[in-house]
């Protein structure tokens, strides 16, 4: 690979973190609950409001590469250390985004949902980009890899797992904080888990070829 079609992997890759924050932040504006993986930050930036979204994000990717770090230990790779700084970004893009819808009226039900699905839409076409990017895992999926490679199970398999335990610890978190009251994971992160995977198929199916084409050509 040409040191600039990696540029380019990588230029994509900053492309597809910034959607993806914006589809967290446009899902969190609904009220409803965000994606699974972002469910505790979540909920902790309800809790604890001078940090917000993003910074919380930030916190909980970096404690996912902790994770990955001590689970594979000599294995690690060191270019995965690259998801340490582009949690950041994927942070101050969740901020930025949720300053962007921050006009938007959320008060009618039906505009909840509507904006958790334009959400789940805006950051299935942000992870497709970092698919056929193909550079760096983020540090939600790289955690699922660390398990999965270790305990060989099948990745598919171990991110359902995770993301439901994320879920669940969302709701304990929810619960223990918030006096037995579920905030911050609700029908919108169920909506999130069942919908982003199908969405994330089709646009990879759709952007694969052309996208591809435009990285690699001279």
């Amino acid at each position: 690979m040409s040191k600039k079609e990696l540029c380019k992997r990588y230029l994509l890759f900053i492309v597809s973190l910034f959607f993806s924050g914006l589809g967290v932040a446009i899902a969190r504006h609904g009220a409803l609950g965000v994606p699974p993986i972002s469910s505790v930050a979540n909920v902790l930036s309800y809790r604890f409001s001078f940090l917000s979204l993003g910074t919380w994000l930030i916190l909980w990717n970096c404690l996912l590469v902790l994770g990955q770090i001590l689970i594979l230990r000599k294995r690690f790779p060191p270019i995965q250390l690259l998801q340490v700084p582009l949690s950041f970004l994927f942070g101050y893009f969740t901020d930025f985004g949720a300053w962007c819808v921050s006009f938007v009226p959320n008060d009618a039900y039906p505009v909840r949902l509507l904006l958790v699905a334009a959400g789940v839409v805006v950051l299935a076409f942000g992870i497709a980009l970092s698919v056929i990017a193909n550079v760096v895992l983020n540090a939600g999926e790289g955690f699922v890899k660390a398990v999965s490679d270790t305990l060989c199970r099948d990745f598919g398999n171990v991110k359902i797992v995770f993301d439901v335990c994320c879920v669940l610890l969302a709701i304990l978190l929810s619960l223990l904080l918030f006096d037995f009251t579920i905030v911050g994971a609700r029908e919108g992160t169920v909506i999130a888990a069942l919908g982003t995977g199908l969405v994330v198929k089709q646009f990879t199916r759709r952007l694969q070829k052309p996208v591809s084409r435009l990285l690699t050509a001279p």
